[in-house]
C-alpha cells in the first residue's frame, strides 16, 4: 500500500513521516536549510503482518502544488494534516481538493502538533475539519489527534494503517494488476550510479515486472520509442525479482540513459507504449470553484507525475446519474461549479495516459485546482467529436469493465473497431476475443473487428451502389474495388472491406474479376456468334496500340453489322477483355495496362501528379487523344482530376499484373 501524506506547508507532514518509519524524507539541502518540502520524499514502514507500507511525503508550499500532483497520483491511502494552531488552510482546502478530484476514498486526517494547544481548541477543530470535509471524497474519514513530540496518537494511527494495509484490494497488492492491466510505473526520479548504471523510481500503477522485461519509455522526448532491459528491481525498498501494482519501485535499466528521462514519463511494455496529445475525459468541475468551466479554457493538465499545458474543449454536460444531459453539441459550452461532463483536451505536449487514468486540471496560472476525473479515450478525434455517434461511444467506455466496454464499443462501430488500438488504449497486455460471428481483419499495424449488424448494413449498401452502377454503365464490367469502396463505404478500414468483400464472394452475391467487382448475375457469357466476331476483333484492337479502334471501324474491317459489333464490343467491355474510353472507342486490355504503367510512372516521377502534356509527351499521342484516356482514368478510379493536374490513386489496383490473375 502506498500512503500518501498532504496538507498545508509546516503542518508536519514530514516530521510525521519520521515520526512513523524514522525516515527523514528531507533529502535536499535546500530543504534542510529552510525546513520545508521541495521535492517528494519518500520512506517505508513494515507491518505486523509482513506487509510493507510505503509513504509519499509531498510539499506543502502553493508554489509546488505540481509537485504535490506527481506524489498523489500513485497513492492508495491518503493523510489529509491539519495543524492544531493553525487550523484549516488554504493548502489543506486545495489538497482535499486534489484527493477528491483524483477519486481517492480511502484515507484519514490527522491534526497534528496536538502538544501545542489545549483540548478545547482540538473539539473546535473537529468541527470545522467536519465541515470541511462534507461533499467531499474524504466524507467519513476517520480524524485522529497526533503529537510528534510526545508520541499522542502514533500508535492508533499505526493500528489504522496496518488495518488498511490488510484491506488493501488483492488486484493490487498481491497479484499487481487492475482489470488485468499491463505493468505501468509512473516515473518520478532518475539518476545514474557507479557500477550499477541508470535507475528510474516511481510507482507501479498496474501490473507486474520481472527481472529481464523489456519495457518501452513513453513518451519519447525525441525520435522513436526508446527500449531498456530490466537489470535489477527494489520495491518497497527491498530488492526482489518482480515488483506488483501498489509499490514504490526502483528499476536498474539497461538500454537507456538518465539524460533521456525525465518526471512524468511511463515505462511501459512496447505493446501498450502510446503518447498523445489529444484526449476526452470525464470531468467533475470542483464545487468551490467560483467559475464556470467553457470551451476555451487554458488549463495545466496533470496526469501521473506529469504536467502539461492544454485547452478544454467542452462535449457534453452530464446529469446527475452519469448521463447525457439535455445541452448537446456547441451549446453545451460549459460545466458549472459541482457538474460533470465528457470533455476533449487537447494538449500542447504529448502525454502517455490510459483509459481509467486520473486527471487534474489547474487553472493557467497554476494557483488553484480546478477540475478532475477520468480518461476515457487516449486516442481523442479531432473530428465528429460531438455527434450522437461519439457521444454514445464516450458512454461505452464509463462502462465497468473492459469486455463491457468493448462488446459497447464493437456494437456502435458502424466502421468496425480496432482490437489492437483498444488493447493499447486499456493497457491490456493481450486483444480481448470479440463476438465469434463477427468479421475479423488485420495488417501489421492493426486488428479489426466488424459486428454482424454493421457488416450486414455495409453488404446490402455495397450491393445497392453496385447495382446502381450497373444500371448506369452497363457495358462496364464493373468499378475496381478502390472504387467501389469510395462508393460504398469510404470510411471503411482496408482490411474490413477485402474481408466485406471476400466474404460476399464466398456467399455468391458478387464476383470479381482482376481488380474488378460485379454482381454475379452481370458477367454474362458470349454467345457463339459474339464469340466468332471477339476472334476476328482481336488483331485488329491489337494492331492499334494507343490510338484504340472505333468500333465502325471493327465492323468494316471485319465485314460484321455495326450493330452486332457494338453489342459484341459492349460484352467483352463487360468481362473486363476491351475498355470504352469514348463512346464507340475500344481499347485491349494489353494496351491499357502499358497507359496505366506510364501513368503510375510519371506520378512516381512528380509527387503523385500526372499533366495532359506529359502524358502526351510519354506516349506520342495527340493531345486530344491523351486527354480523352486521362478522363478514361479518371473515371474508372485510377486517377482523380484536380484542377488541371490528375492525381495518381493510391490504393487503386487497377490494370496491375496481378489483375491478371
Amino acid at each position: 500500500m502506498i500512503v500518501g501524506t498532504s496538507g498545508h506547508i509546516d503542518h508536519g507532514k514530514t516530521t510525521l513521516v519520521r515520526s512513523l518509519t524514522g525516515v527523514d524524507t528531507d533529502r535536499l539541502p535546500e530543504e534542510k536549510k529552510r525546513g520545508i518540502s521541495i521535492e517528494l520524499g519518500y520512506a517505508f514502514l513494515d507491518t505486523p503482518a509482513g506487509e510493507r507500507i510505503g509513504f509519499i511525503d509531498v510539499p506543502g508550499h502553493e508554489r509546488l502544488v505540481h509537485t504535490m500532483l506527481a506524489g498523489a497520483s500513485g497513492i492508495d491511502y491518503a493523510l489529509l494534516l491539519v495543524a492544531a494552531d493553525d487550523g484549516v488552510m488554504p493548502q489543506t482546502r486545495e489538497h482535499l481538493a486534489v484527493l477528491s478530484l483524483l477519486g481517492l476514498t480511502r484515507g484519514a486526517v490527522v491534526i497534528t502538533k496536538c502538544d501545542r494547544v489545549p483540548a478545547e481548541r482540538i473539539d473546535v477543530l473537529r468541527g470545522e475539519i467536519a465541515a470541511l470535509l462534507e461533499g467531499s471524497s474524504l466524507a467519513v474519514a476517520p480524524v485522529l489527534a497526533v503529537s510528534a513530540v510526545s508520541g499522542l496518537g502514533l500508535d492508533e494511527l499505526r493500528a489504522l494503517l496496518y488495518a488498511q494495509a490488510a484491506e488493501q484490494p488483492s488486484d493490487r497488492r498481491a497479484e499487481g494488476r487492475m482489470d488485468g492491466q499491463a505493468f505501468r510505473l509512473a516515473i518520478d526520479r532518475a539518476f545514474s550510479l557507479d557500477g550499477v548504471g541508470t535507475v528510474v523510481t516511481g510507482t507501479v500503477h498496474s501490473g507486474s515486472v520481472r527481472l529481464g522485461d523489456e519495457l518501452a519509455l513513453t513518451p519519447a522526448l525525441r525520435g522513436s520509442t526508446p527500449l531498456a532491459r530490466v537489470r535489477s528491481l527494489h520495491a518497497q525498498n527491498r530488492k526482489v525479482d518482480q515488483a506488483f501494482a501498489g509499490q514504490r519501485c526502483a528499476i536498474n535499466v539497461v538500454g537507456l540513459d538518465k539524460d533521456v528521462i525525465e518526471r512524468g514519463q511511463w515505462l511501459v511494455p512496447p505493446a501498450v507504449a502510446l503518447a498523445t496529445e489529444r484526449l476526452d475525459a470525464r470531468l467533475r468541475l470542483w464545487p468551490g470553484e467560483a467559475k464556470a468551466l467553457r470551451s476555451g479554457t487554458p488549463v495545466h493538465v496533470h496526469i501521473g507525475a506529469r504536467a502539461v499545458m492544454g485547452t478544454v474543449a467542452i462535449l457534453q454536460r452530464l446529469d446527475g446519474e452519469g448521463e447525457a444531459g439535455s445541452q448537446a453539441g456547441e451549446g453545451a459550452a460549459a460545466l458549472q461549479p459541482g457538474e460533470e461532463g465528457w470533455v476533449q483536451l487537447l494538449l500542447k505536449q504529448p502525454l502517455a495516459a490510459w483509459r481509467g487514468d486520473r486527471v487534474v486540471l489547474r487553472d493557467a496560472s497554476a494557483s488553484r485546482t480546478l477540475a478532475g476525473g477520468v480518461v476515457l479515450d487516449p486516442f481523442a478525434p479531432t473530428r465528429y467529436r460531438r455527434t450522437p455517434e461519439r457521444l454514445a461511444e464516450l458512454a461505452a467506455m464509463q462502462l465497468a469493465t473492459p469486455p463491457q466496454r468493448l462488446q459497447a464499443l464493437g456494437a456502435g462501430a458502424a466502421m468496425g473497431l480496432d482490437l489492437r488500438r483498444f488493447a493499447r488504449a486499456e493497457a491490456l497486455p493481450q486483444l480481448l476475443t470479440p463476438d465469434a460471428d463477427a468479421l475479423r481483419a488485420h495488417d501489421a499495424e492493426s486488428d479489426w473487428t466488424l459486428s454482424v449488424a454493421a457488416a450486414a448494413v455495409l453488404s446490402s449498401k455495397l450491393l445497392q451502389v453496385l447495382g446502381e452502377f450497373h444500371a448506369k454503365q452497363p457495358d462496364e464490367l464493373g468499378p475496381d474495388a478502390g472504387r467501389l469502396r469510395r462508393l460504398s463505404a469510404p470510411r471503411l478500414p482496408e482490411p474490413l472491406w477485402q474481408a466485406l468483400i471476400a466474404r460476399l464472394r464466398a456467399e455468391g452475391q458478387l464476383a470479381q474479376r482482376g481488380a474488378f467487382v460485379h454482381l454475379a448475375a452481370h458477367g454474362v457469357s458470349l454467345s457463339a456468334t459474339e464469340q466468332r466476331i471477339a476472334q476476328k476483333v482481336a488483331p485488329h484492337l491489337l494492331q492499334a496500340r494507343f490510338e484504340g479502334a472505333w468500333a465502325r471501324d471493327l465492323a468494316r474491317d471485319t465485314q460484321e453489322s455495326e450493330a452486332l459489333m457494338r453489342t459484341t464490343l459492349a460484352r467483352l467491355a463487360q468481362q473486363g477483355e476491351v475498355h470504352q474510353v469514348v463512346k464507340d472507342l475500344f481499347y485491349e486490355l494489353a494496351h491499357m495496362r502499358t497507359l496505366a504503367r506510364i501513368v503510375r510512372e510519371i506520378a512516381a516521377q512528380h509527387g503523385g501528379e500526372v499533366l495532359a502534356a506529359g502524358f502526351r509527351d510519354a506516349t506520342g499521342l495527340g493531345r486530344k487523344r491523351a486527354i480523352q484516356i486521362l478522363e478514361y482514368f479518371d473515371r474508372v478510379g485510377l486517377l482523380r482530376r484536380v484542377g488541371d493536374v490528375h492525381k495518381l490513386r493510391g490504393d487503386c489496383q487497377l490494370f496491375l499484373a496481378q489483375e491478371a490473375a
